[in-house]
């Protein structure tokens, strides 16, 4: 982004657009160019206008914020739809609870973001097709009933990223910035969860001191509305005010990175010293994966952060060393997959795992590749953001095959 800041810095409409792409990143880019940019009148009315953006937290337009309002009824109404139906509480939300926030947030970034007709109908047909679907699935605890149920968030998350892009979906750029504005509102999310439940805390417990139970009622009303509204108010503070948030992501990803890559060895370490192994343990194998997924997010979400900012070497070793360990962690999960298999056959959780963990292995060769060519300053760390981010649609490929395509080829067992 430095070099586009540069480039563009006498065309203010491209300098807005990228701004309104990535407010975060453009913010960091252009204080570090700044400097060599003084005496031009347009660096010098950006300057100005950072600064004070910087100076107060900006609660959005009175316009979003009747959206969000309205955003957070509605979601809070759909939340209490068993209730207000009789509808079974656990078919409800198994089948339909990332239906919620994420369709409310994809609205948001498709009205600001001002998509096509066309895009918001593709963006509707989709989203209403997978409601109508997962709540058609026959059974109940069928394997490939809660697989679909657990990879349906995953493509309303992809969604959600087509409207966060807008239009220009095809730029890998739009897409990291996707990925880091996801660690930032979930950070921002977090705090706000924190300061709610300690409102609530607090609140319950003084109205015992006078005798009076609120405890069914915060439940019932106050945390139905106030659940569904803490991811919301986390992606709309972090949209109207990314600098809240924009320095203390990349302080998370600095000190988690190192630890995660000690604890990851030390934990390899340990499973080969107690004879533990995912071989003949499915729950172990089950952990195992959720590790697996856990560090390779952490990876995303670093990478994505360090992107904007000035390479950081150190960092970035510690990055591809954590690289090559998930590596390792992956094809001890990979190999006991298959051991499985050829033990007992193919089930509907085997071959979703299998699937998903040689995508997995596959992408983290080529991340791990273009860390080290960026370690020995063979590459820049930009090129490790777009080895991430143009690999995700094949993750959605997959994910739409488990999700429709897995009870049909296995008879809904």
């Amino acid at each position: 982004m430095h070099e586009e800041i540069i480039i563009h810095i006498d065309d203010p409409a491209y300098l807005e657009n990228l701004y309104r792409r990535n407010k975060s990143g453009f913010k960091e880019s252009f204080g570090q160019v700044y400097p060599d940019l003084k005496g031009n009148k347009v660096a010098q009315f950006w300057h100005e206008r950072l600064k004070e953006e910087s100076e107060a937290i900006s609660w959005g337009s009175k316009k979003e914020l009747l959206w969000i309002v309205l955003g957070i009824l509605v979601a809070g109404i759909l939340a209490k739809i068993p209730e207000i139906f009789s509808v079974d509480e656990e078919f409800f939300y198994s089948r339909n609870i990332s239906f919620i926030v994420l369709p409310v947030i994809t609205a948001f970034f498709a009205w600001k973001n001002k998509l096509s007709l066309n895009a918001i109908s593709i963006l509707t047909g989709i989203t209403g097709i997978s409601l109508v679907y997962i709540n058609s699935l026959p059974g109940k605890d069928t394997d490939t009933l809660i697989l679909a149920c657990i990879h349906l968030p995953l493509i309303l998350w992809g969604l959600l990223g087509a409207a966060y892009s807008g239009p220009d979906l095809l730029n890998w750029k739009n897409r990291l910035s996707y990925l880091r504005f996801n660690g930032e509102a979930a950070v921002m999310s977090v705090l706000i969860g924190i300061g709610a439940g300690l409102l609530s805390a607090i609140t319950i417990n003084l109205f015992l001191l006078i005798d009076v139970h609120i405890e069914e009622f915060w439940g019932d009303y106050v945390a139905a509305f106030g659940l569904p509204a803490i991811p919301i108010l986390g992606v709309y503070l972090t949209y109207t005010n990314p600098q809240l948030v924009n320095k203390v992501s990349p302080v998370i990803a600095k000190i988690f990175s190192p630890l995660v890559l000690v604890i990851l060895v030390v934990y390899l370490v340990a499973i080969a010293a107690t004879g533990k192994d995912p071989y003949n343990d499915r729950e172990f194998l089950m952990l195992f994966n959720v590790v697996l997924i856990g560090v390779i997010a952490l990876i995303f979400f670093s990478v994505a952060e360090s992107s904007t900012k000035k390479e950081d070497y150190s960092g970035i070793w510690i990055l591809m060393l954590l690289s090559v360990v998930t590596v390792v962690v992956n094809g001890v999960a990979l190999s006991a997959i298959i051991f499985r298999i050829s033990e007992w056959g193919i089930t509907p959780n085997r071959m979703a795992v299998l699937g998903g963990n040689i995508l997995i292995l596959i992408h983290l060769l080529m991340i791990t590749w273009k860390l080290y060519q960026t370690a020995t300053k063979k590459a820049a760390l930009e090129e490790v953001g777009k080895t991430i981010v143009v690999y995700l649609p094949i993750y959605m490929f997959w994910t739409a095959v488990v999700l429709f395509l897995f009870p049909l080829m296995f008879g809904f067992e």
